[in-house]
């Protein structure tokens, strides 16, 4: 009896001494976690600053009457996401579903890696000698066949580099596939097949946080699916502008290198939404494979944090410079507007410039007036600034497809690039002077732009 007493007081004193914690309340460790910069961001250290009109509200809009509130500290994209920037997503998409259409193909013909032929892009997990416990776990519990849809789940073979030119396909299957992605040959034009853009959707799905928190019921009544045509609307180059010639934008704009470091422009609210899903799913597949924890999610800015981080720190400007005026002490014009009753050309550039153009304000954002107008997260109301919160301020009303555009853009007046003013476009429209740039949270409130020392 005496043995097995101290036997357990043994194992008590080793359990005891194993945690490290002496018996004491310590805390459980969380995630590690190593503040990050995102790349191409910058830090907008959170603070109060009077939101709306601050002076005469020349157009009457009365939608804009000034608030003091305050937003939490964000990180910003320096630039607006630029057309180059909005390709990779694109590529990753058109790839994404390449890959699975060839991997559901070689799954058809019970073709596997080593035939050389479409069996070199089968599953990862169509070798059973090759699966994890738990990927078998998943195979045996959830399927493996049936309508592409039930393919979601299954692990691709991204080892293996996709062959675009025809003279590499490997058999035929190879170029079924293939072939399934282009426009039919009887729409081809002057010899140029090119990829069937209307195939290339973005499918992801998230939680409605507002939702469950506001209403009853189960976690999956707020999941929400969603499936996105992510390649941007071109012709709105055309349809923009009524008895106006801008084909070469509608051809070159998007696609060719000259113009990779433009502001995407064709882009709806829901495009801009679906990249920044995207957007986070891509940065934490790579901490993932890291062992990393994941990043906060990117996301399109409220509109208090627009306004916000488009002063600059500035209070009561006009503009992100300040003002009252558009021209420098130099007599060149501060941004990439319509100025001099439609002189497109007088603030040296006739449609969008570089994201990166014209001085920064004063937290390092480029373009934050003119060049493009921005999507916000946030829902059109004209009397929103009466009920708004004075906390992080944002309405979003999943019902009112009117969505915040701010900044003003390249073919807008003067006031459009005020950073108080307001406009709207509805949310699966596309626009030749709409953009975006993203944001993501600052993990912790340590950073305030206008704290009060004691």
């Amino acid at each position: 009896m005496k043995k097995y007493i101290s036997l357990i007081a043994v194992l008590a004193l080793l359990y005891s001494c194993g945690g490290g914690d002496r018996g004491q309340l310590v805390g459980a460790e969380g995630k590690k976690w190593n503040p990050e910069k995102p790349y191409g961001m910058t830090l907008i250290p959170g603070g109060a600053f009077i939101m709306g009109k601050s002076d005469d509200d020349i157009a009457g809009q009365k939608n804009a009457p000034p608030k003091t509130v305050t937003v939490r500290s964000f990180y910003m994209d320096e630039t607006e996401i630029t057309n180059s920037e909005y390709r990779q997503f694109v590529n990753y998409v058109r790839d994404s579903i390449v890959r699975v259409n060839l991997a559901i193909m070689a799954e058809l013909q019970g073709a596997v890696p080593g035939d050389d032929g479409i069996g070199e892009f089968a599953f990862a997990d169509a070798d059973p000698e090759n699966l994890t416990p738990y990927e078998e776990y998943m195979l045996n519990t959830y399927g493996q066949g049936g309508p592409t849809d039930d393919y979601e789940n299954r692990k691709l073979n991204t080892d293996v580099e996709i062959y675009w030119d025809t003279e590499d396909y490997p058999d035929v299957y190879y170029a079924e596939v293939m072939d399934s992605m282009y426009i039919p040959l009887d729409e081809v034009y002057n010899g140029q097949r090119t990829i069937d853009v209307k195939k290339l959707k973005f499918k992801y799905s998230y939680m409605d946080i507002q939702a469950a928190a506001k209403q009853q019921g189960g976690r999956s009544d707020f999941i929400r699916k969603e499936e996105v045509a992510v390649y941007p609307d071109t012709t709105v180059w055309i349809k923009d502008f009524n008895y106006s010639y801008n084909e070469p934008m509608h051809n070159d704009y998007f696609w060719h290198s000259a113009f990779d470091d433009y502001p995407v422009v064709g882009v709806s609210w829901k495009q801009a939404r679906a990249f920044t899903q995207w957007r986070t799913k891509y940065h934490n597949d790579f901490r993932k494979a890291k062992g990393d924890a994941n990043v906060p999610s990117y996301r399109l800015p409220t509109e208090g944090e627009w306004e916000y981080a488009a002063r600059g720190g500035l209070e009561g400007a006009s503009y992100p410079w300040g003002g009252p005026y558009t021209l420098n002490d130099r007599g060149c014009f501060m941004a990439n507007f319509k100025p001099l009753r439609g002189d497109y050309a007088a603030d040296q550039a006739l449609y969008t410039v570089e994201a990166k153009s014209y001085d920064p304000n004063d937290y390092g954002l480029y373009n934050m007036a003119g060049n493009v107008g921005e999507w916000v997260d946030s829902s059109y109301d004209p009397g929103s600034y009466e009920y708004m919160s004075t906390m992080n301020p944002t309405v979003n009303n999943p019902k009112d497809r009117r969505k915040v555009v701010r900044g003003g853009s390249w073919k807008d007046v003067a006031y459009f690039l005020q950073v108080s003013s307001r406009d709207y476009e509805y949310m699966d429209s596309a626009r030749s002077y709409i953009g975006f740039r993203t944001v993501q949270d600052y993990l912790g409130t340590d950073v305030t732009l206008n704290q009060k020392n004691p």
